[in-house]
């Protein structure tokens, strides 16, 4: 394939209708599209070339053809394949935007509440599920996806595909995902597979977003595979996690914390900071009395510790508390400045973890 200048061919490529808004990848060291000059069928119809566009992960194929008055013009669109695709388990909570962008796929999670069973998928109810915590006596469990349900996801038409997990500290998620991918090679040995990398996040909720994010920005900046893999793991090291928890209940119920201290701190009304180590592990950085000061403490320890804040996403996942999520957001825009913000409410997974009125905070 010849490569052209996207300069060269602009003038009349964004005047064709099909065209029109188009975001090309950078490839090298500029806008380019790939182009095959037109084989001798291809001159004997008078085509110009048939060229590969990159646009919101498809390949788009299209012909050109000489017009009478010696311009080229598109006579044919085919769209081919899919760059890439971004798997992410269902701890990971998307905003509508994510949700709605054909290069994620959220693979669920299963919760038990008693006998009560919940797949975490857009079917999950967040006041039921607190209502049926609150009235248990026991700690909510959870499922990963099988490693079948990831080969699942991968069988599709993208050639790169990445999987966001939840810390593997937490979750045997990471580890599925990584069987599903070994065994969807050995299932394709000798066929055409796509390449495939499992993110263990390390992180949870809006931190394995972030990491999604990072995914397609560097994807959509026509970087290659490894490359891609390179630049999100170190941006990884720099992350961020931190949370603050209204109650307590799950951690006395799962035994990390006994009854008498539990008992303590909601008298007291201590509430816990933590945060997310770099294995991936849960660890408490403070606590405050009250959870105004507990998220005061909070964010300012996260802007504190968060490098080039400019360049950097704040995400904030809430479990049934918008109003708390809003203060966070304005706090910390009082303390940085930072690349973007966004808030979401926490799904299944990460509702079990926050549990009612947490607040998850990552940057």
């Amino acid at each position: 394939m010849a490569i052209i200048k996207w300069r060269e061919v602009v003038p009349w490529l964004s005047s064709a209708s099909p065209f029109k808004g188009l975001s090309q990848r950078k490839r090298g060291l500029g806008m380019q599209i790939r182009v095959r000059q037109g084989s001798m069928a291809h001159r004997k119809h008078n085509i110009f070339a048939v060229c590969q566009v990159h646009q919101g992960g498809m390949r788009r194929r299209c012909v050109c053809k000489y017009g009478d008055a010696g311009l080229p013009y598109v006579i044919d669109i085919q769209e081919e394949q899919m760059d890439y695709k971004i798997i992410i388990d269902s701890c990971g909570d998307l905003p509508e935007g994510m949700k709605e962008d054909g290069h994620f796929e959220s693979v669920p999670l299963e919760i038990f509440v008693d006998d009560y069973h919940i797949v975490d998928d857009t079917s999950f109810d967040q006041a039921e599920f607190l209502r049926r915590v609150k009235e248990s006596p026991n700690c909510p469990k959870s499922a990963c996806p099988s490693p079948e349900r990831y080969m699942e996801t991968f069988r599709c038409r993208a050639e790169h595909i990445y999987v966001v997990t939840l810390s593997s500290q937490l979750s045997g998620s990471y580890n599925s995902a990584e069987l599903g991918r070994k065994l969807y090679l050995e299932e394709q040995a000798g066929g055409k597979a796509a390449k495939i990398h499992v993110f263990d996040s390390k992180s949870a909720s809006v931190g394995e977003t972030v990491l999604a994010m990072k995914i397609q920005e560097y994807e959509e900046a026509g970087l290659e595979f490894e490359e891609v893999i390179a630049r999100v793991e170190a941006f990884q090291k720099e992350m961020n996690t931190s949370f603050v928890l209204e109650t307590l209940e799950t951690l006395r119920k799962n035994g990390r914390l006994s009854n008498l201290k539990a008992f303590v701190a909601n008298t007291l009304n201590i509430k816990p900071v933590m945060a997310g180590t770099q294995e991936g592990t849960i660890c408490q950085i403070g606590q405050a009395r009250g959870i105004a000061r507990a998220v005061d403490k909070m964010v300012a320890d996260l802007v504190a510790k968060t490098k080039d804040p400019k360049e950097k996403i704040l995400a904030v996942a809430h479990c049934n508390c918008p109003g708390r999520a809003a203060e966070i957001v304005e706090k910390a825009r009082k303390l940085a400045e930072f690349k973007k913000i966004f808030v979401v409410e926490t799904a299944g997974i990460s509702s079990m973890y926050a549990s009612d009125g947490g607040v998850i905070v990552v940057a």
